[in-house]
């Protein structure tokens, strides 16, 4: 009897059943945490517009409003990787449901910061220190657990478009945070007897409450657990992680014995000291060209940002069709250095300064996708719950940097802009540690499609 070999019905019909399972994949994870992703920045970065009016409804100074900004990162350095391994336990759908939720009240709860001071004895400053610190605890972990979710479902080759179209959102929050924080804070001051700022942070903070008990109801935890998938799309789904599972660290042992880890580690250490800085400031730095109306302030803000978002697609598009990476990250990084340093060369033309912090914005925020591609490709499993938390805590230390060094340099040359200066240098210098990752990290070695 002669052996015959036949193809499997899953191989047979290949090309449009893997279409098909990735397509429902997508349309079901990423449009909501695409949503999620912009509550949370608006809420991160929405404390930058807070300081023009609270500042001085607090009688709080420049000093506090800079460590107070960094407090977050604090929080979220402190419990990003324990966040993470819970989530890699308990399930995605639980955990994001719950940083969700206790974040946008934290949020909220910034809106009595006076009263809260009154009732518990204590300085304003001191509370605002303390929610800043609890807002980085509640909020700890949400994006390395989508990065680490997303790399559950998508192989890395699949992640260009996946990845993209998540982190769209960032620029996305900032644009619409700029306008609306604005708007807000000049047209519902001392409305029902609440300042702007404080209807700024309730209004941006409750989104976040919601979105959690969406979460809650709508993720599926895991492949084998989606109705939604036929039983062959989850087979299909399955083989191409086990695939390229295979050739990742599994052991976060040696994730952290790995140079590569600790490069990956300092890239976005830097990557995220220039954005930082550029998304705390950038309020002030338009606001001291003498621009008073704080609306203004909020759409002039929102340029760059609308730059970065059609620059993070586009280069994401060209780097899938290509095939390449490397250069693809690490160009947008230097033109960013370059953009920022000019900026504050040109600071008192605030039409060329925007347009070269819009160049700055489009480059920094062109990296992020294919950053996260690069840290999914090395790692898996339990090694990558902790490993990208670790980079994630990493990087989130230049929420610290970032904040602090405009800060400094503004108390020692008097000038808001001179700290963007630094910001600039921390880019060139991410251009150049992304030019030393190896090329099994950076490579696009599957099929495009």
């Amino acid at each position: 009897m002669t052996a015959s070999i036949q193809q499997s019905p899953i191989e047979a019909v290949l090309p449009d059943l893997e279409k098909s399972a990735y397509d429902k994949v997508f349309w079901r994870t990423v449009p909501l945490f695409f949503v999620c992703y912009v509550v949370s920045y608006l809420d991160r970065v929405n404390i930058g517009f807070a300081k023009l009016q609270m500042l001085g409804d607090l009688d709080l100074t420049d000093n506090v409003y800079a460590l107070a900004a960094s407090m977050l990162f604090w929080g979220y350095v402190l419990f990003e990787m324990p966040s993470n391994l819970i989530l890699h336990r308990v399930g995605a759908r639980r955990w994001i449901s719950r940083i969700m939720i206790s974040w946008g009240i934290v949020s909220i709860s910034m809106m009595y910061i006076g009263p809260l001071a009154t009732l518990f004895h204590t300085t304003p400053a001191n509370v605002f220190y303390v929610l800043r610190f609890l807002l980085g605890v509640c909020e700890a972990g949400f994006f390395p657990g989508v990065v680490l979710y997303l790399n559950q479902w998508f192989p890395s080759h699949k992640q260009n478009r996946v990845l993209a179209g998540f982190m769209f959102a960032l620029p996305l929050s900032l644009c619409i945070g700029g306008p609306v924080s604005g708007w807000i804070l000049q047209n519902m001051q001392d409305t029902l007897g609440h300042r702007g700022w404080q209807w700024m942070l309730l209004i941006e903070g409750l989104p976040a409450v919601i979105l959690g008990i969406v979460v809650l109801t709508c993720l599926t935890d895991s492949v084998d657990k989606a109705r939604w998938l036929s039983a062959e799309e989850k087979a299909l789904i399955q083989r191409n992680l086990a695939t390229e599972n295979a050739h990742k660290a599994h052991n976060f042992g040696a994730a952290l014995k790995s140079p590569v880890i600790w490069l990956l580690c300092a890239i976005l250490l830097t990557m995220n000291t220039g954005f930082y800085g550029l998304s705390f400031w950038l309020p002030s730095i338009i606001q001291a060209t003498g621009l008073d109306n704080v609306y203004h302030v909020g759409l002039l803000s929102a340029l760059p940002y609308v730059v970065a978002g059609a620059f993070i697609v586009a280069n994401a598009m060209h780097s899938h069709r290509t095939g390449e990476r490397r250069l693809h990250a690490a160009i947008p990084a230097g033109c960013a250095g370059i953009g920022l340093i000019l900026s504050a060369a040109f600071a008192s033309q605030l039409g060329l300064s925007l347009l070269l912090i819009s160049v700055a914005a489009a480059g920094i925020l062109g990296v992020a996708p294919l950053f996260w591609i690069f840290s999914g490709r090395a790692l898996t499993g339990a090694a990558a719950a902790a490993g990208l938390a670790m980079i994630n805590s990493v990087g989130s230390l230049a929420g610290i940097t970032g904040a602090m060094i405009t800060n400094v340099a503004k108390n020692v040359t008097g000038s808001v802009n001179s700290g963007t200066y630094v910001l600039g240098a921390c880019l060139l210098l991410c251009c150049a540690l992304i030019l030393l990752l190896p090329r099994a990290i950076v490579s696009a070695d599957a099929p495009r499609r």
